[in-house]
């Protein structure tokens, strides 16, 4: 009897363990859908000038642009940045009600350490979104770690934005 009892603690402590241990820590641990490059994803709602949110089936994730920064809107930490209000809005009135495809940089993780999807973006109409940012001065190029595969393409974009005074380069500098 005595061992039964043993015995089936034993089991109970390994299915805990083993229930605990793949479950992720958090939701920047999780599982990220894979990504089809072909597939129109529906944008739901916009964060911010380089973040929004689409839906992959039944669940909603979030996707923040790879290569470009725009100034901060809503970070709690920080004040709205200049040219912040302007770079949000833009991105609200190229994307919402409208379908992105997708595409991962091989160079990069594919989710940051807030558990965003990392990706390059296109409008359903073609249009590169993050490019399209950066070139007109809504955003800055960005670099977080190891390099990505459009670096230098970007850094001369915004070279150019920057030394023709467009957006922020006007308005904030």
């Amino acid at each position: 009897m005595r061992y039964k009892i043993i015995l089936i603690a034993l089991i109970a402590f390994s299915c805990a363990y083993a229930s605990y241990s793949s479950a992720p820590r958090s939701k920047y641990d999780r599982k990220i859908s894979k990504i089809d490059p072909d597939e129109k994803y529906q944008v739901t709602n916009i964060l911010d000038g380089d973040t929004f949110d689409i839906r992959m089936g039944k669940i909603t994730e979030t996707v923040r642009m790879i290569g470009i920064d725009t100034p901060e809107t809503v970070d709690p930490r920080k004040p709205v940045q200049c040219f912040g209000k302007e770079a949000s809005e833009m991105t609200k009135s190229m994307l919402s009600g409208r379908s992105v495809m997708l595409k991962i940089d091989k160079n990069k993780s594919n989710v940051d350490k807030f558990g965003r999807l990392l990706a390059y973006a296109y409008r359903d109409d073609g249009l590169f979104m993050n490019r399209f940012l950066l070139e007109n001065g809504f955003a800055r190029e960005y670099t977080y770690g190891k390099a990505y595969s459009l670096q230098k393409e970007f850094r001369k974009v915004e070279k150019l934005s920057k030394d023709t005074k467009l957006g922020l380069w006007k308005k904030c500098e």
